[in-house]
């Protein structure tokens, strides 16, 4: 593999990903809605669509057979109605475009890595889930996942390897939750969420790169959790966090009211529990470099 085409190439992920596909000598063409953001460097080109108006650069995929799928609006954001639907087409249109753009052009692209998320397993602090879970959350991010995925099942009929990365809680410095989480602990003013019983089931980033990648140098096909050995509760997190920053944890448990209250329906983010297995990526002979939580926060805050 030469040369690879990343969606989301410029996000928090997206850029991670790069990094590895550079330090394998993979060429990287990637697509954005910024024309300020295109880069024209012999092994990073950036490649202009908009994906509303159904428009893209058709040479983005020239000497390209495989694409990294990572494209979506943040969850991470109040949840209007039109936000939601926001969240749901940033996916699945995006989806359709370079769905349609390969079948009508007859491209010879052989396998789709696509991002998806583990928010699709049930709430639940007891259940061990692996990727043949037959239950899916009625949540609203268990029906985002389940529309994401199917629009991503369509690639299987182009003949196309198809495989499907359900990531967990991604913990990076530069973004993402865990700079959030530990404001407060820096202060002195962390805890846990409601009980702190329920799972996290986390993931370094520089693995999780490292992850897709594997996913297409090894042409894997099928649905893949994107999450480390060995999750945590969310106060084993916190706690963890703490230990790594010499933080005291004083306060009690912050109510699931409150939060419900500041953050509206997405406080489900805080509170909802799954552990989630990793053996099926292992099994193809993946090896995380961050088994465990503490080793992993240490990396992260060095």
């Amino acid at each position: 593999m030469k040369k690879i085409l990343i969606t989301g190439a410029t996000g928090l992920i997206g850029q991670e990903i790069v990094k590895v596909c550079h330090d394998q000598d993979i060429g990287v063409h990637y697509l954005t809605t910024s024309k300020n953001k295109l880069s024209s460097k012999a092994n990073y080109k950036g490649f202009y669509w908009n994906p509303t108006t159904s428009e893209i650069d058709i040479r983005c995929f020239e000497g390209v057979d495989k694409i990294i799928n990572l494209v979506g609006a943040t969850i991470s954001k109040r949840w209007t109605d039109s936000y939601k639907e926001e969240i749901i087409l940033s996916r699945t249109r995006t989806a359709k475009l370079l769905y349609d753009t390969i079948k009508s052009n007859n491209l010879s692209v052989k396998q789709l890595i696509s991002a998806s998320a583990i928010g699709v397993y049930p709430d639940s602090l007891t259940n061990y889930y692996d990727e043949d879970e037959p239950l899916k959350s009625d949540s609203f991010l268990g029906q985002v996942v389940q529309k994401w995925e199917a629009a991503i099942d369509e690639f299987s009929s182009l003949n196309m390897q198809v495989a499907k990365i359900r990531i967990g809680l991604v913990l990076s410095e530069k973004g993402g939750a865990l700079p959030e989480m530990t404001k407060p602990i820096r202060f002195g003013a962390g805890a846990p969420f409601g009980s702190g019983d329920q799972w996290q089931s986390w993931i370094h980033i520089k693995d999780l790169a490292q992850l897709f990648v594997f996913a297409a140098t090894n042409n894997l096909e099928g649905v893949y959790n994107g999450v480390a050995p060995n999750p945590v509760t969310n106060t084993e997190l916190t706690k963890s966090i703490a230990k790594v920053l010499h933080k005291p944890l004083i306060l009690p448990n912050i109510p699931k009211v409150a939060m419900k209250i500041v953050l509206g329906e997405m406080h489900i983010l805080l509170f909802e529990s799954q552990r989630v297995s990793a053996s099926k990526i292992e099994e193809e002979g993946f090896l995380f470099t961050y088994h465990h939580i503490e080793p992993a926060l240490l990396d992260l805050f060095s």
